[in-house]
This record gives C-alpha cells, sequence and structure tokens, in this order.
C-alpha cells in the first residue's frame, strides 16, 4: 500500500473527526508543499501524532510502505477514544486487516477491541436561578445546580444506539439535595425498514416545543426525506414524573400524535400536527389539539418563527399561540457567539401541555424577551424576562430567569 492509498483511508477515518486539530498546522514536512493534494491530511495526521517522517525531515509521499509500518500507524489510530462509529468501525477494518503484524508489534486487538470507547459520555452542569412574582398567588425563587450525564451506547454495527439521561439536582437555597439520581430517560434508537425507531423512556419534542417538550414511556417512528419528515408517537405521559407538584397536572394519560415537517427552502420551515391525550385520570375531558406553525429567515441573522394550536376537545384555555423574533444565535462551539429574542406568548393549559420555554409557563400569556451568550467554548449563558398575566386570574404576572450551562 502507498503512502497515498494510506492518506485516503486513515484520512476518512480521522480527518473529519478532528476537534483538536486544523488545517493550518505547520508543515513537518519539506517535500510536502503546500499546494499537494495531500498538504491538509498529511499535516493533519502528522499533528494528531498518528504518522511520522524520516529523520531527515522529508515525508517520501513516492515511496512503497511495508505492512509494518502501516501497522504502526494503524495502533496509534486505535489508540484515539474520540472518534465517531463510523470512523472507528474503519479503524476496525484496517486493525483486522493488519492483525498479525499488530500482534508482533504487541498490539493485542483482542483487548483493544474490550475498550468502552464504544460508549460515549455527554452531559452538563447548570446552574439556574428564576424569581417569579405573581398578584394572585405566592411568588416562587428558583436556585439550583443540575448535574446531567447523557450516555449513548453503541449496539455492535447494527446502526442503533442504547440512550439514557440521568440527572441529579442540589437547592442551593436549603444547600439540601434528595440524593437521588433520576434516570430521566432511557430509550433505544435506530434504523428499522428505512424509517429511525424509537423505543423506550423516548424524548419528543412537537411543534416547535410550544406542545410538547418532555418525555413519553412508548415509541416514534420518523420516515421521509431531509425535505419532508413524518413522526409518529405513542405512548403514556405522566407530566408528574411521579414528583407531585412538577407540572400543573400529577396525571397518566395515554399519548398518541403525528408531525409532518417541512423544509421548503433554507429560509422557509413549516409544520402541522395532531396529539390527543386520553384517559386523564383527573379530568373527564379528553385532549385533542391541532397545531400548525413555521419559521421565515430574512437572512442570516433574523428569523420570524410562530405556531398556533388548539384543543377542540377543551372547554376552557383551548388555545395556545407564540410569535418570536429571533437575532443572530450562540454556537457553544463559537466563544463570543451570541443571541437575542423578542416575542409574545399565549400559553393555554388544555393546548400547551409541556411548553419548552423557561420564561413563560402554561396558562400564562405576554411579552418575553431574552439574550443568550458563549463567554468561552461549551459554556452559555442564557438570561429571560417574561411580563403578562395569569390566565386563570386575569392578574398580573412577571418572571426573570438567569442560567448558566457548562457543557462536556
Amino acid at each position: 500500500m502507498s503512502k497515498k492509498t494510506l492518506v485516503s483511508a486513515i484520512t476518512a477515518a480521522l480527518v473529519v473527526g478532528a476537534a483538536s486539530t486544523t488545517f493550518a498546522a505547520a508543515n513537518p514536512f519539506s517535500d510536502v508543499p503546500a499546494d499537494s493534494w495531500a498538504y491538509d491530511a498529511v499535516t493533519t495526521l502528522a499533528a494528531d501524532g498518528v504518522i511520522d517522517g524520516y529523520p531527515d525531515g522529508t515525508y517520501k509521499g513516492q515511496n512503497t510502505m511495508t505492512r509494518y509500518e502501516m501497522a504502526q500507524i494503524v495502533a496509534r489510530a486505535m489508540a484515539k477514544t474520540d472518534l465517531e462509529k463510523a470512523d472507528k468501525a474503519l479503524v476496525d477494518k484496517l486493525a483486522a486487516e493488519f492483525a498479525e503484524e499488530l500482534d508482533n508489534l504487541g498490539v493485542r486487538v483482542a483487548d483493544l477491541e474490550k475498550k468502552s470507547d464504544n460508549v460515549k459520555w455527554g452531559g452538563e452542569l447548570r446552574y439556574r436561578y428564576y424569581d417569579e412574582n405573581h398578584d394572585a398567588s405566592a411568588d416562587k425563587t428558583y436556585n439550583k445546580v443540575l448535574f446531567r450525564l447523557e450516555p449513548k451506547a453503541y449496539i455492535g454495527n447494527s446502526g442503533w444506539t442504547a440512550n439514557a439521561r440521568l440527572d441529579y439536582e442540589m437547592d442551593l437555597s436549603s444547600d439540601e439535595n434528595d440524593n437521588n439520581v433520576e434516570v430521566d430517560r432511557a430509550w433505544v434508537e435506530g434504523p428499522l425498514f428505512g424509517a429511525t425507531v424509537q423505543a423506550g423512556r423516548v424524548p419528543l419534542f412537537t411543534a416547535q416545543g410550544m406542545i410538547f417538550d418532555d418525555r413519553i414511556s412508548g415509541g416514534t417512528v420518523a420516515f421521509g426525506s431531509d425535505q419532508f419528515t413524518t413522526t409518529l408517537a405513542a405512548g403514556r405521559y405522566n407530566p408528574g414524573h411521579d414528583a407531585t407538584g412538577r407540572n400543573a397536572k400529577d396525571v397518566t394519560a395515554e399519548y398518541y400524535g403525528v408531525q409532518f415537517d417541512y423544509q421548503a427552502t433554507d429560509k422557509i420551515a413549516a409544520n402541522a400536527g395532531f396529539t390527543t391525550f386520553r384517559g386523564w385520570e383527573d379530568s373527564s375531558n379528553d385532549s385533542n389539539i391541532w397545531t400548525v406553525g413555521g419559521s421565515y429567515a430574512f437572512d442570516s441573522n433574523v428569523k420570524l418563527v410562530g405556531q398556533y394550536a388548539e384543543d377542540t376537545e377543551a372547554d376552557a384555555f383551548e388555545k395556545a399561540g407564540i410569535v418570536e423574533v429571533q437575532y443572530k444565535g450562540t454556537d457553544v462551539a463559537d466563544p463570543g457567539s451570541w443571541g437575542a429574542y423578542a416575542g409574545y406568548r399565549h400559553l393555554g393549559e388544555n393546548a400547551a401541555i409541556a411548553p419548552t420555554y423557561d420564561d413563560a409557563s402554561r396558562n400564562q400569556k405576554g411579552y418575553v424577551v431574552g439574550a443568550s451568550y458563549v463567554p468561552a467554548e461549551n459554556i452559555l449563558a442564557t438570561i429571560e424576562y417574561f411580563d403578562g398575566k395569569d390566565m386563570a386570574t386575569d392578574t398580573d404576572a412577571s418572571k426573570f430567569f438567569a442560567n448558566v450551562d457548562f457543557f462536556f
């Protein structure tokens, strides 16, 4: 195998996922000019410690590589633990091809395969504070730290993954915690008959989060194309999450829903759907919620977002709607990036079951503003403010919200 062929193979496995190295690295080899087809790949692989050259500072890419030289490079690639699944699969194929040479070099392939790099860990440490004021009810203050782990385990080469979300929360106001780790979500996900399937205690996000941003015990099936996607969902929903007072209704209901998402152009997106809840334990009324919405990007900085929903079975608080103007936006990988928004929310509790917003809550209506900023990579700071009314009493309410996320 020539070094040119090697660069093509190893680059596919490593260069795409290299996060710590850029193509601006200094040229380590005098015989690889900047205008060479292999320049970016060679310099990146060298900076990652995967390849090296000769003592005289040359790469000698025209020379044929021995199998032992190739095995040394494969061994270095196998030692990297931050590869994505597809990249790791290619490295594994190379390891199988050069298994004998690797064994002779003292690299036991079987032992390396037992490494736990098929499980990837992510998560966040979050500090959150908010202060709610209500004319007709008690004010509320929240001052807590959340530690969250989100493991993802790859199930062989099937394309399926096992996923979970584990939360541990501490109340800073009382310096107490419940010493319990909550497994909030646990599900498998993968391809089946051309669709993407989720099963277990799965996350669900509908109507741009205005109707539902929570989890159900059941499953989802999503199919279609990048332009038009259909998502079906069914399961059981417990808003209380077995913790009294977490949401307005501590009940369990059957959940069924369908959503259609259409990305017409880079600027225009639309959605429509239907969600039903059957068998609320504390109410004789079921919920049939129809929704439609979308967004329009005026340019790369300004976007208009809107959503409307109505519960045709409800007698009161049956409508929900939002309109929001977004400016720029944050990227946690881009320090210094920031974004802001302003809008209006009307969140009737029978239509907005578990909305995603941190500013306004169910059964509130009013104006909202907010801004976010990335002071350093993987750190996100957010402030938001709501000024409006509690709809049940038609009295004034307001909320100040602040949040800092440290992602890992």
